[in-house]
């Protein structure tokens, strides 16, 4: 027989191709989940002031009472958008299911970005199946729900937050990794269906802009081997335009450091995450 192994090949950025995607539509409703979180609001203000969105729905765990969550309702609201917080626990079906039944015929559920999830790493040893649905659960059950729950919408973008755990392997994120190879499935999936879906495996954010400040001394400690130098806010967002603007279902959005291969250089001499 043969055997089929994937491999990474660089996309083309010198010259950018039309849009093969039909844009957001300013009168339709984007939902993103994890929509209180760093990368979830700033996705949001990204959607508001590039894309001309002007209806969110975000959907996160603490709902408006999550930290800067009024604060960004009076800034976007500020540049001409509605925008709607609601608690709520995505891979919920029934909770989700009323989430989208709210949203007014007048403005449609016309794109979805995913970007929940929690981390609980371990050694594979020291893995419970609680600590294996606890990560699955927001990122990969959620997204099922997601894909499930919208198939009779007409969506521009459904767009997931993956990681590079999922591509590369992370010492101690077995059932990270797992929930994102789930995520870059379940896009290949939606392109087999005819439907938009796009995985973005993104490489690590830079800690600065607040998207890494929940990760202890050893999460940083792995980051910083990885090879990857981290992303500004402005790339990152470039990347991810480019990416739901394409036709691939999974896009792998890195920035390799040059002096720091995957494996090799001491962490001191590496890029922080």
């Amino acid at each position: 027989g043969t055997t089929y192994v994937p491999k990474l090949v660089s996309l083309p950025t010198a010259a950018p191709k039309p849009r093969k995607r039909r844009p957001l539509d300013p009168e339709g409703t984007v939902l993103v989940t994890g929509g209180t979180g760093s990368l979830g609001m700033l996705v949001a203000r990204h959607l508001v002031t590039a894309h001309g969105v002007r209806h969110l729905l975000l959907a996160g765990r603490r709902g408006p009472d999550a930290p800067g969550a009024r604060e960004l309702v009076a800034e976007l609201s500020a540049s001409g958008a509605r925008v709607a917080v609601h608690a709520c626990d995505v891979a919920d079906r029934t909770a989700l299911a009323g989430l989208l039944d709210a949203v007014p015929d007048a403005h449609p559920l016309t794109g979805v970005v995913h970007t929940a999830g929690v981390l609980d790493d371990g050694v594979v040893t020291a893995l419970t199946t609680d600590r294996l649905r606890s990560v699955l659960r927001p990122k990969a059950d959620a997204a099922l729900a997601l894909h499930d729950l919208t198939l009779g919408h007409d969506l521009a973008v459904f767009a997931l937050f993956s990681s590079v755990a999922g591509t590369f392997g992370s010492a101690g994120q077995a059932n990270y990794a797992a929930a994102n190879c789930a995520l870059d499935a379940l896009a290949r999936h939606r392109g087999r269906l005819g439907l938009a879906g796009t995985s973005i495996v993104w490489g690590p954010w830079r800690q600065s802009d607040g998207m890494m400040a929940h990760l202890g001394d050893a999460d940083r400690e792995r980051m910083a081997r990885s090879g990857f130098a981290p992303l500004g806010p402005q790339e990152g967002l470039a990347l991810f335009d480019a990416a739901v603007a394409g036709d691939e279902p999974v896009v792998v959005a890195i920035r390799p450091a040059p002096s720091a291969p995957r494996g090799g250089e001491p962490a001191a001499k590496r890029l922080p995450a």
